[in-house]
Order: structure tokens, then C-alpha cells, then sequence
């Protein structure tokens, strides 16, 4: 069964965090390799006490333009799929969500 990876990441970082997903197994849907879907939006947040933010300052609320990336993935490759993603992203903390596929 598949699950779909959706993160949220800034433009420049985009190639380096598709290459590690797929690298890890994500990407394939039957014959088709490096599967993946974009667009743009803008994403918020305020770094509390404690942050390091890779973009804008602690204490200050931030407005981003990131992309919102899409993949898919063998459910049993979520560990190897999400380290990638954690190792490869340039966030302290990204923001992403697994959705089981039926």
C-alpha cells in the first residue's frame, strides 16, 4: 500500500529534498520514476523561545514563500522516506503530513 508525503518547503531547497525522497524510495508510480507534484504558497510562523529559525528572527512572525511539495511512497519505506526528508530539509522543524492511500 502507498502513502502521499506532503512537506512544505522553501524554493531553494526544493531539488536537494525531492533527491533525497527519492533516494529513499519515494517517487514511483508503476514504470514512472521521480513522481511529484508543486506548487507555491506563502507559510507562517513564530519561532518561540528556544528556536534557531534557518529564516527570519525568534519572537518575530515570518511569512515565507515556500512550495508545497507532494510524493508518493511504499508504506513500508516510511522511516527511510521521513529521515530523508528531516536530513535533507533545511527547517529545524518541517512541516509535513502522511496520508494512507486506499
Amino acid at each position: 500500500m502507498n502513502r502521499k508525503l506532503v512537506v512544505f518547503v522553501p524554493t531553494e531547497a526544493l531539488d536537494a529534498v525531492r533527491d533525497a525522497l527519492f533516494a529513499a524510495g519515494a517517487g514511483r508510480i508503476g514504470d514512472y520514476e521521480r513522481c511529484s507534484w508543486y506548487t507555491e504558497g506563502t507559510g507562517t510562523f513564530l519561532g518561540g523561545e528556544g528556536t534557531d529559525p534557518t529564516i527570519g528572527q525568534r519572537g518575530r512572525e515570518e511569512r515565507v514563500p515556500e512550495l508545497r511539495l507532494e510524493t508518493v511512497f511504499p508504506a513500508e519505506r516510511q522511516a527511510e522516506v521521513i529521515d530523508a526528508l528531516r536530513r535533507a530539509h533545511p527547517y529545524e522543524e518541517p512541516a509535513y503530513d502522511v496520508y494512507e492511500l486506499v
